[in-house]
């Protein structure tokens, strides 16, 4: 089943299915002269970009830009794939991404020790992208699309230091990734708007994440579209829950850490998951949402991959 959403202002964005799930991940599209994609997902998700593309009447051919925010699997892996059906196009990246998408061998392995035997379903095939179709944006550099669309390019650090936001001067729009966090707009059937910190591994930075946020809540933003998932028509919002669930998670993994100093790096992270969890949980039940409905699901992969981001963190710190 295929899913398209018209978010106004020449920007489509097509459900691409990432691991299966329906509003996961989205790529999004930029109705203008240079057609222009931001962020591929992984390779599985391809065959559903591509028959978005399809229903939007437009054709591989056309494009000419592929932007990925940075270069995890989940944003950026089908890069290469989509690239085969595009012959027009290149791909942009953050200059610390370069490197990685024309040799992803070190992406493959961080994926695989993260994912494990899940990682051949969730991410292959990963092609290597040659050198002379991959465009680097420094930050501050600009593209434009047309007379009334130029994107501007922002290093935000703080989810992976590979990763910058884009913004969109038509619709006064941040392209995020994932630096703003996740956006579980599933819940606001029930009456909920939440936003959560993205703190996988292995680069991230709480108070990188902040700086990002704060250099991008100057731009007075309109609209956040975000990697996992749509857009958010407030962005007040999105900079107080950042503000307000950063601490709390990592005030979790500080406990865990001293509570749990002698246990291995798994045992934390499943002590740190729980922990997410049991935040998260007393919000949903009081708005009412089903212990059947699949975004527990989602909550549950999201907080132990950023229990993970955590622990990581805390050991560099503290020198372990």
């Amino acid at each position: 089943m295929q899913t398209i959403m018209d978010l106004g202002n020449g920007i489509s964005l097509i459900d691409v299915f990432d691991v299966g799930w329906a509003e996961r991940t989205g790529t999004y599209v930029l109705h203008e002269e240079e057609l222009t994609i931001i962020e591929t997902s992984a390779s599985p998700s391809i065959p559903h970009l591509l028959k978005g593309l399809e229903a939007l009447g437009l054709h591989t051919a056309d494009v000419r830009n592929i932007i990925v925010t940075h270069i995890h699997l989940d944003h950026a892996g089908g890069a290469g794939l989509l690239l085969e059906k595009c012959p027009h196009a290149n791909i942009i990246v953050h200059p610390k991404g370069k490197r990685h998408l024309a040799d992803p061998t070190r992406l493959i392995q961080g994926a695989r020790a993260v994912y494990g035997e899940k990682f051949a379903e969730l991410f292959e095939p990963i092609i290597p992208i040659p050198e002379e179709r991959i465009v680097v944006k420094e930050d501050g550099d600009t593209l434009q699309l047309s007379e009334h669309r130029t994107l501007t390019f922002f290093n935000t650090p703080g989810h992976a230091n590979h990763h910058f936001s884009i913004y969109d001067s038509r619709s006064k729009g941040i392209f995020t990734g994932d630096t703003l966090g996740v956006f579980y707009h599933q819940l606001l059937e029930y009456g909920l708007e939440l936003y959560l910190p993205s703190t996988s591994p292995n680069q991230f930075d709480p108070h990188a994440m902040l700086a990002s946020a704060e250099r991008l809540e100057a731009l007075e933003l309109d609209y956040v579209y975000f990697g996992h998932f749509g857009m958010s028509k407030n962005p007040k919002a999105v900079f107080e829950q950042l503000r307000y669930w950063l601490p709390k998670f990592i005030e979790i993994g500080e406990h865990v850490m001293e509570k749990q100093s002698t246990r291995d790096f798994e045992e934390k992270a499943k002590a740190v998951t729980q922990g997410l969890l049991g935040l998260v949980q007393p919000l949903l039940a009081a708005h009412h949402v089903p212990q059947q409905a699949h975004v527990h699901s989602v909550l549950e992969l999201d907080a132990s991959v950023c229990a993970m981001g955590i622990i990581d963190y805390l050991q560099k710190r503290l020198g372990q």
